[in-house]
Formats: C-alpha cells, structure tokens, sequence
C-alpha cells in the first residue's frame, strides 16, 4: 500500500488578518509535505476579499481540497478522516465561541470538534483586541478542552521590517506547533548573549 500523504485541515473564519491564513496554505504547498483541507466560512471569504482583494476562487485555488462550510457530511466531519490536526487562522470570536461550547452547526467548528474529541492538535489563531469576559472565558474552555490559543502576536525581538516578517513569524509558529520544518521564521531568537555580543561587534 502506497504512503499517505499528510493531511492538514485550514480554517478561516470572519476575523481580520486573512493574510495568515493564506500564506500558511502557500507555505505548506511550498513544503510538499502535507495535503490542505480547507474550509471557509461565509465571513471569511468577505475578509479576504475586503483585506486581499481574493475573490472566493483565489483561496480555494491555494488549496489542494475545498469543503463547503456547510457541507456537515464532508469527510473532515469525520474522525475516521485521518490527519495531523486544524488550524484556524484567523479564529473570529463567533468561530472561538462555538469551538468553546460544542456549537457544531457549520463544518469549521464540527472540524475542529473532532479534532477534540480525535486528541488531535487544534490551533486558533484568535484575533480580538481587546479582549471581553466571554472571549476570555472561551479561550480557557477550548485550552482546557485541548485546543492551543495562538494570538498573532508580533514576535519585536526579530526586529520585523515589513508586515511580512511579521505574518512570516507568525505562520512559522503556527507550523512548528505542529512539528512541520520550514523557513518562514527568517530569525529565531538565540539568546541575549547572542544578541547583544552581535550588536558589539558590529559597532566595533
């Protein structure tokens, strides 16, 4: 029996910063290495087309297999499909919520209600700011559930240059959560020692 080839499901709900869901699907086509299952909610595509100018097309083409949202019967609704786990990236407060309480009413969130009952790896890259009573509250019930909360918070000490260093470390993350090998970190933190004998010796 030929290998199979590993499997990654990519969610994308309402909440702005599209951007990281997008260049997380090109960096694991880029990588070879695992097959994309992507799935986007009604509001996600409106993101994506408000921020990147992608019409619904452009992002299910950076996929290697679409599932309507709400298509409950997609093989992803299943633990027998086997994969590495989901990530979605951004996690609007709605899609955090149903996550949270068991509200599987639409694909995205019986995906990733699967991956909690499976005790696969679930990533949601929450983007909120600031944050209410009952976004924190959610937060807690989908870390105690399994989940992993990863805010996309900028990494200053890489001292970013562009918003695509930033996105770039935040996708790089994303992708070591997961044991996935890559080069979207361009510079990882080494340590002060490092840091401050660099600075030395340049201005030496």
């Amino acid at each position: 029996m030929a290998e199979r080839k590993k499997r990654i499901v990519v969610g994308m709900s309402g909440a702005s910063g599209a951007v990281i869901g997008v260049r997380l699907l090109a960096a694991l086509r880029r990588l070879g290495t695992h097959e994309t299952h992507l799935v986007v909610s009604s509001s996600g595509a409106v993101t994506a087309a408000q921020e990147l100018g992608f019409a619904r097309g452009d992002l299910e083409a950076a996929a290697d297999v679409v599932h309507n949202v709400r298509d409950i019967g997609a093989a992803v609704a299943s633990g027998s499909f086997l994969c590495e786990g989901m990530v979605i990236a951004p996690c609007s407060m709605k899609t955090l919520a149903g996550v949270a309480n068991g509200f599987a009413d639409n694909l995205l969130t019986r995906a990733a209600d699967v991956m909690l009952k499976e005790r696969r790896r679930l990533v949601l890259v929450a983007r909120e700011t600031p944050l209410n009573l009952a976004h924190l509250r959610n937060m807690t019930l989908a870390t105690e559930m399994g989940a992993i909360v990863m805010p996309p918070v900028p990494a200053f000490y890489a001292h970013p240059q562009t918003i695509e260093d930033v996105v770039g470390h935040t996708v790089g993350r994303i992708l070591d959560l997961f044991g996935i090998e890559h080069d979207e970190i361009a510079r990882r933190w080494s340590g002060l020692a490092d840091e401050f004998g660099g600075r030395a010796a340049r201005e030496e």
